[in-house]
């Protein structure tokens, strides 16, 4: 130490130098890690300075080229708007009949998804399930939950429907929780949640949730929008669920809540939750099951004669879950729960200004006035479906999961990418030399509206009740043939336009602010009118 202090001393420029040259490194090696390594952080730069200095040099190319983009993303959301568009509210209003009939043109012509030709995206409860709902809307097409002394049955309908989903996830007197907008709020709640309880009861003032990278994009908005840091941990390459050994590493004093999905968006993939449980109770942190696509399929599998893994409230650790009755639930969309262990834990949700000149205002989650329609159309759906109707729902849309999932893995050209725990088929190309995006575009053109995925690049097709009926799954593979048939003798160039080639650049693009771009062009020729 002496001969240390000596050298400061005689050399404090050479010390001071050493002590910056090594900081600089923890701070850049600990960025790397972060960033997937030194290699692809360097990378990284490498092109975002290359495309900074390549602006300057060759800005009217390179502007030329971004205004191209623009205009092919519009054409392509623009493509599917018919008839008059209205940019001018009418100086006076249309007749009522003419806006009836004005509706129900539009609506006849937006049908394709009654033929299952889409993933996901419309979880039907059948015909009769939808004039239920419509019943609702008309008779509760005013109302509002926030004021419950002027409808007070609306109130009584949402407790029911959350004390409905408590049971079903098995929880006990204790459990609770409230109705969001979907998924998406039902997590940004459950993260802001766990934020305010670490804060007032561990004094955590540097907040960190740990996220599978499977794990759904809300997360991330949750804590981007709340000030959380976002911990990611990587998966199993080959089973697609959570490394538990990284989330043990992962795990620190400012973590508050651990992430699990029951089942995950891109494969469909249960994590293994119990594992997580104990990593959770022991750290003393949350543990939140995101079930939104999970919904109310995963819960009636057993009882469909389809075993999985424990994941609800029965498994001790588990302190929050949410889940989305506008999928499998076949509510009206707009309609999920947030659920928590104890209602200590939900109060740290709530919203409450006492002091507001108004009056005392205060809110479960984050709208004000809300939907007594979406709550009313809730209601009615759980209450029509009961738990037969979910458990015949089960079995038919797993019937099918496993017939798409078994003709796929006959297909030699295509493999796999995890097993399904639920009724989400995920897969990709086999061989090198067929890319996966160019055979979604060979789909897209047969009418196909299919779930593009990346890192890795393959695509999803989410099973509703839609394809269950009729001979879906066998059009599905067939046309998935065809189209594989189709990229391998097609002529060079002939899918350049197509989404694969969007989603081929992005994903290949290692600078992501370029790809946000691109992303927020897209979002703007949304609200072209």
């Amino acid at each position: 130490m002496e001969k240390v202090r000596e050298l400061i001393v005689s050399r404090p420029i050479l010390m001071l130098g050493l002590t910056n040259a090594t900081t600089a490194f923890v701070g850049i090696y600990l960025h790397a890690r972060k960033e997937g390594g030194i290699k692809k952080l360097l990378y990284r730069w490498i092109f975002s300075i290359s495309f900074a200095a390549l602006k300057v040099v060759a800005k009217d190319t390179v502007d030329a080229e971004r205004n191209k983009m623009k205009a092919k993303t519009r054409e392509m959301v623009l493509k599917h708007v018919e008839g008059e568009r209205y940019q001018v509210l009418p100086a006076k209003g249309m007749p009522k009949d003419k806006v009836i009939k004005l509706l129900k043109d539009i609506s006849g012509k937006e049908t394709k998804w009654r033929d299952g030709m889409i993933s996901g995206t419309v979880y039907h409860g059948g015909d009769d399930t939808t004039q239920v709902i419509s019943a609702a809307f008309s008779e509760f097409a005013v109302s509002n939950p926030l004021h419950p002394d002027v409808f007070p049955s609306i109130r009584k309908m949402e407790a029911e429907i959350v004390q409905m989903c408590c049971e079903i996830f098995r929880g006990d007197e204790n459990c609770c929780g409230t109705m969001t907008s979907g998924g998406t709020e039902s997590i940004v709640m459950a993260v802001k949640t766990y934020r305010d309880w670490a804060k007032d009861t561990k004094g955590i003032e540097y907040p960190e949730l740990i996220k599978p990278v499977s794990a759904h994009a809300a997360f991330d908005k949750a804590c981007h929008y709340l000030g959380v840091k976002m911990i990611e941990v990587p998966v199993d390459p080959v089973t697609f669920k959570v490394e538990i050994s990284a989330i043990s590493k992962a795990v620190n004093r400012n973590t508050i809540v651990i992430v699990a999905s029951a089942i995950t968006y891109p494969q469909g993939v249960m994590d293994d939750i119990p594992a997580i449980a104990k990593i959770a109770l022991s750290a003393r942190c949350g543990l939140h099951v995101d079930n939104c696509l999970g919904s109310l399929l995963l819960p009636f599998l057993p009882a469909a004669g389809y075993s999985r893994p424990p994941f609800d409230f029965s498994v001790e650790g588990v302190t929050s879950l949410s889940a989305d009755t506008h999928k499998y639930g076949f509510a009206p969309k707009g309609s999920s729960v947030i659920l928590y262990r104890t209602h200590e834990l939900r109060h740290f949700q709530y919203f409450v200004a006492a002091d507001w000149t108004g009056g005392i205002y205060a809110t479960p989650s984050l709208a004000g006035s809300r939907s007594g329609a979406i709550i009313a159309g809730t209601w009615a759906a759980m209450m029509y479906m009961g738990k037969e109707g979910y458990i015949s729902a089960a079995q038919s849309i797993m019937q099918v999961t496993h017939k798409i999932a078994h003709g796929i893995m006959q297909i030699a050209q295509l493999k796999l990418l995890g097993s399904p725990d639920m009724s989400v088929v995920c897969f990709t190309s086999n061989k090198s030399s067929l890319n996966i995006f160019n055979v979604g575009d060979a789909m897209s053109s047969r009418g196909w509206s299919l779930s593009i995925l990346q890192f890795p690049a393959s695509i999803h097709l989410c099973v509703t009740n839609v394809h269950t009926k009729g001979k879906v799954a066998e059009k599905f593979l067939e046309d998935l043939q065809a189209s594989i048939v189709e990229v391998e003798t097609a002529e060079p160039g002939k899918f350049k336009d197509g989404m694969g080639a969007i989603y081929g650049m992005a994903e290949s693009i290692p600078d992501r602010s370029l790809v946000d771009s691109i992303a927020k062009d897209y979002i703007d020729a949304l609200y072209a009118a």
